[in-house]
């Protein structure tokens, strides 16, 4: 009796992104095929049973096919925006000298303690709708303009919400430790303290968070202070990632290898010493082009070092108002190509196969391989590069989550 499946891909040519084949898993003539939202062959047409039959078949007529785009660091969900501080930074004002003065972080988490759950999903989805738009499948959210309990929850809970109004996948983060609400009156340590004994069992408890995250940097908070955080998150059973070395080097990404973080991201200013603890922890590195252009800075990611260290390189957005007002994963992929000089190779499994790991989530997402989600994203390309290579320029054809 002829295999049955719900849908068949065919006539495809198949960017498979599978760690055990070379380079980017590419399969000239290839299919899929899906059964309950997940993959059950992704392959050469020749190794396909001839009889195999599906409630739909797709002709995709010589198409390229990859597995959904997944946009591993993102702070989507915030009140307001932040255009007039760009106005300041083209008159030559720093991103610290903003957030001295009570621009930055700060100003958003006025606008978002400001904004209803309602408020807010309504005004991330616009930023979501234009991710989907580009085949991305899975995206991950970040609180972190709350800076109290009951604003962190609402943006997590708003994150989940949007995850309900659309066809993706959303995991969401914890990011308490993003920045000092003006009502700590500097005390840094006390704002920590109520991190770890209030904001997060709270959250814990409701089940919002996937993952904790922080920012240790000199404007944000030390290595002890976010050690701190993430002990809390260890002991509530959940992991950690980190927003490390951006500004300077603290040795952000050392200190998330400790915890064996799922990933350090930015990393901008990381030594030789930090990477070689994140090869061993097998950290990922998240490198952010978006923020690094933005912000105007000129010490890239050590992506040399990553390379000979075998530390897994994912991209993302970083979509956020003040530092990456970016919605677009195939214009960070043209970044990461042009600022860092990542290859075709490294971008594309940067936003599927290593952004999912970075999110922990590589045995559901990020390869073209039986067992795991039916993710993808069909492109009207003449070769995988296109992807890469062109600025302003959409060639998705369709997208496909969870098998429909």
């Amino acid at each position: 009796m002829a295999e049955r499946f719900d849908r068949i891909w065919h006539n495809a040519r198949l960017v498979t992104v599978r760690a055990d084949l070379p380079d980017l898993g590419v399969i000239e003539w290839g299919v899929i095929a899906a059964r309950d939202g997940r993959i059950v062959f992704a392959g050469e047409r020749s190794n396909f049973s001839p009889d195999a039959d599906a409630a739909d078949r797709i002709d995709c007529a010589g198409r390229w096919i990859t597995p959904g785009l997944v946009d591993c660091h993102t702070h989507l969900v915030f009140g307001g925006n932040r255009a007039h501080e760009f106005e300041l930074r083209l008159r030559g004002a720093s991103y610290e000298e903003i957030a001295l003065a009570g621009g930055g972080i700060v100003s958003t988490v006025a606008a978002t303690r400001a904004s209803s759950e309602a408020e807010l999903v309504a005004s991330a989805l616009p930023r979501l709708d234009a991710l989907i738009g580009e085949g991305v499948t899975t995206v991950e959210i970040k609180s972190g303009y709350g800076l109290n309990t009951e604003t962190e929850m609402r943006q997590l809970s708003a994150a989940r919400a949007v995850g309900r109004s659309r066809p993706v996948t959303i995991r969401t983060t914890f990011l308490g430790a993003h920045a000092l609400p003006p009502e700590a009156d500097g005390d840094k340590d006390r704002y920590i303290d109520l991190v770890c004994r209030e904001m997060l069992p709270a959250v814990a408890q409701a089940g919002l968070a996937d993952a904790v995250d922080a920012f240790m940097e000199g404007i944000a908070f030390s290595g002890d202070q976010t050690a701190r955080v993430f002990r809390a998150a260890k002991a509530l059973g959940l992991p950690v990632k980190l927003h490390a070395d951006q500004l300077s080097n603290l040795g952000g990404a050392a200190l998330a290898s400790e915890f064996s973080a799922l990933s350090a991201d930015h990393l901008e200013y990381t030594n030789h010493a930090s990477v070689a603890a994140m090869a061993q922890a097998g950290t990922v590195a998240v490198l952010l082009p978006g923020a690094f252009y933005f912000i105007r800075e000129t010490t890239k990611p050590p992506v040399e070092l990553f390379r000979a260290h075998g530390v897994n390189m994912a991209l993302a957005t970083d979509c956020n108002p003040g530092s990456s007002p970016l919605t677009s994963l195939l214009l960070a992929m043209n970044m990461g190509a042009t600022l860092f000089r990542m290859t075709v190779a490294e971008c594309l499994a940067g936003v599927t196969r290593e952004a999912a790991r970075a999110l922990g989530l590589l045995g559901e997402t990020g390869t073209l391989e039986a067992g795991k989600w039916c993710d993808l994203a069909i492109w009207d390309i003449d070769r995988p590069a296109e992807l890469i290579y062109r600025m302003g320029f959409n060639p998705l054809h369709s997208r496909v989550w969870m098998g429909r």
